[in-house]
């Protein structure tokens, strides 16, 4: 089967997103797929690179001209209404490999719509977050979830996030190009039922299959326990959380949580600053700015308990996987995707977003009972067997032999 991924960004470019398509693509070459990646250019990116059988073409859009869509980070984004010059490289491509599936994952999916009529490979969509509906793509305002889409409200919060004129323009784009997105994708495949419910799928009777995040089957052994960063980590056993230091993650929450526990286990944090990380910190505190990704796993490996207390609507996030990989029990947000990949009692506890006092009860439950946090861990290490790579990708092959056939 000929397999054409369409994202906004590819590795180098570094990112949950980024690594999931490229796990994706290459768990379809392995089963002998031919796999192509169409994704924007970086600064002095060539044009067409193979990445282990897989090939890469990097292409510059007219909206990666003006500086404005382009973060200060250097990432560019395809707009959420079709960019002329994306649209016109993709038509080459799609010309060389007449694709049997298109496959796309983000925004860059608009600049294929208009091409589509011309090209009858099915289209499949990964939903990683709340792009349809939400220009921000998070459903995250002023500080808390948002309550759905309302045309006032999403200029106002665009307008905020990325500055009046982008905003509006993105907001508008965002909103125009819905009814051409739900028409021309056979399937949409959201990463958890709150992405799902978010986009408003089942509210439009949209074809849809829950396709969750993964992790590489062997993921729990690709850490690296040499790591330098981890001599900072605490002898004895402790709590980790791993993600941005950032209010919407639920950092700040976290932190009044441990503050009013007594005699608990040392807090480890890892992951960048960012503008609203908390400064005041308990005791017994760890903050370990940067790791590499083998460096994190060593530590899941050497924690005691996770934590995830995202306050925002997480889609599905893989570090929650990663920790049931090595088998911890994980203390998470009743939210977004969480409620997907940990089971309540069973895997760990699931307590209210943004409630300090909730996530401090739970984790004094768990430190008084340490043969539960013991039970909960091996029925984690259980149920990410579900969250693999060789559990998801044959159940992708199987919906795209059904988008085929449904075709046919």
């Amino acid at each position: 089967m000929r397999v054409l991924m369409l994202t906004d960004l590819y590795p180098p470019f570094i990112g949950g997103i980024e690594q999931h398509v490229r796990n994706l693509s290459h768990g379809l070459r392995d089963r002998g797929h031919d796999v192509a990646v169409v994704t924007m250019s970086g600064p002095d990116s060539p044009a067409v690179e193979d990445d282990g059988g897989i090939e890469v073409h990097r292409i510059r859009g007219t909206a990666q001209r003006v500086e404005s869509v382009t973060s200060p980070q250097g990432r560019p984004h395809s707009p959420p209404f079709p960019d002329p010059g994306v649209v016109r490289a993709l038509g080459p491509v799609l010309a060389r490999h007449r694709p049997d599936i298109v496959h796309a994952h983000n925004w860059m999916v608009r600049s294929y719509l208009p091409l589509k009529g011309r090209n009858y490979a099915p289209l499949v969509m990964t939903l990683h977050d709340y792009g349809i509906i939400c220009a921000k793509r998070s459903l995250w305002l002023d500080g808390r979830a948002c309550s759905g889409p309302a045309f006032r409200k999403c200029l106002r919060c665009a307008a905020a996030n990325y500055g009046t004129a982008r905003g509006t323009v993105i907001a508008l784009g965002n909103w125009a190009m819905q009814p051409m997105q739900r028409s021309r994708v056979e399937m949409f495949l959201p990463v958890s039922n709150a992405v799902a419910v978010g986009n408003d799928l089942v509210g439009h009777d949209l074809p849809y299959e829950v396709l969750p995040n993964f992790v590489p089957d062997d993921v729990a052994q690709r850490s690296d326990p040499h790591d330098p960063a981890l001599a900072a980590l605490p002898r004895e056993p402790f709590w980790l959380y791993v993600g941005a230091l950032s209010r919407h993650k639920g950092v700040h929450v976290l932190i009044e949580a441990y503050r009013g526990l007594s005699n608990a286990p040392p807090l480890v944090m890892i992951g960048p600053a960012w503008h609203d990380t908390p400064i005041d910190l308990p005791p017994n505190t760890t903050v370990i700015p940067s790791l590499s990704h083998a460096g994190v796993m060593a530590a899941w490996g050497r924690a005691a308990l996770g934590i995830v207390p995202s306050v925002f609507p997480d889609p599905c996030p893989t570090v929650a996987m990663e920790a049931m990989s090595c088998g911890l029990a994980l203390v998470g947000s009743q939210t977004g995707g969480l409620p997907d990949l940990i089971a309540d009692g069973e895997t760990g506890l699931l307590v209210e977003a943004g409630n300090p006092v909730a996530l401090r009860a739970a984790l004094a439950r768990l430190m008084a009972d340490p043969s539960a946090i013991d039970g909960m861990g091996r029925a984690a290490l259980l149920k990410v067997a579900s969250f693999t790579a060789s559990a998801v990708v044959d159940r992708l092959e199987n919906i795209y032999s059904e988008v085929l056939a449904a075709r046919a």
